[in-house]
């Protein structure tokens, strides 16, 4: 997905839709929902008139505006709850929930007109993550009514701010993208993604992205004395491996003499040792690795 910022007139951005959100009861008095208004022909005003518009969390209002004044040739509203409760999580909801709904109309362009009710940089990159992370495809394998069609362009739209935007966009979409990575792994089934294959996929990453890697067999686990690892590997078939990633910043970047580890999980079936696990729920042990992916 191309995303970019756009300074200036949202109603000349020649897109499929464009979007915004609304607070639970709010009514015109906001400067962008009037101006929406006049360039739609008076729609918001016929909306909020019959009760279609509410604001709650997750409503949806799909218009049509038959004016020249307004470029885009779809207007779709978003409802973001209360006013006083707003967050980025909210936001984030809300850039998924526009998201998911153009795939839905086959629209492959979208336009998010940022209001300023938070901090501008952290709304842009809260928009960006929900509509990345709302266009995720969980259906690697699905073969038949597989839904083939996707966003391509997100532009966020403001009155000033472009740094700003820019890098919320860049954040924004560094955590959705590295997200959705983890989220594929975590799907795939255990006799795809076995040990070595987790291990294979993360020297791929880490070659893209510059981290360094090691990644210890089960000979050199014996050595280091990794008993606890190695007698969970024994009741499989697939040998053990132990991933480690290492990202060292540029110098005069990152947290100056200090080391933050994490440590993920990466069993990537538990079958349920020495007590096995009831059938039920048992598809779900492929996500043990979830902290590994991570």
């Amino acid at each position: 997905m191309k995303i970019r910022s756009s300074i200036g007139k949202f109603h000349e951005l020649d897109l499929d839709v464009l979007v915004t959100s609304v607070f639970e009861g709010e009514g015109l008095e906001d400067q962008l929902l009037r101006e929406l208004d006049s360039r739609s022909g008076g729609l918001l005003s016929k909306v909020q008139a019959s009760g279609e518009l509410k604001g709650k969390p997750g409503e949806t209002v799909y218009l049509v505006p038959a004016s020249e004044k307004l470029a885009a040739r779809r207007l779709l509203l978003v409802g973001a709850g209360k006013r006083e409760e707003a967050n980025f999580d909210a936001l984030r909801q809300v850039g998924g929930t526009a998201v998911r709904f153009s795939r839905q109309r086959g629209l492959r362009s979208l336009g998010f007109v940022l209001r300023p009710t938070l901090d501008l940089e952290r709304t842009a990159q809260a928009v960006v993550e929900g509509v990345i992370l709302g266009q995720f495809d969980p259906g690697t394998y699905k073969t038949q009514e597989k839904e083939e069609r996707q966003v391509e362009e997100l532009v966020l739209s403001a009155e000033s701010g472009r740094a700003e935007i820019d890098r919320g966009i860049e954040r924004g979409s560094i955590l959705a993208k590295a997200t959705n990575f983890a989220r594929n792994l975590v799907n795939e089934p255990a006799s795809v993604l076995t040990p070595r294959e987790m291990a294979k996929r993360a020297e791929d990453m880490a070659s893209r992205y510059g981290l360094d890697i090691t990644v210890l067999d089960e000979k050199q686990m014996k050595e280091l004395g990794m008993g606890a690892i190695l007698g969970v590997a024994q009741g499989s078939d697939e040998p053990a491996r132990m991933i480690v990633l290492r990202y060292v910043p540029q110098e005069g970047k990152g947290l100056a003499g200090e080391l933050v580890a994490l440590v993920g999980k990466g069993i990537t079936f538990d079958s349920g040792g020495i007590s096995l696990k009831t059938p039920e729920g048992m598809e779900r042990m492929k996500y043990d690795m979830a902290g590994g992916a991570a």
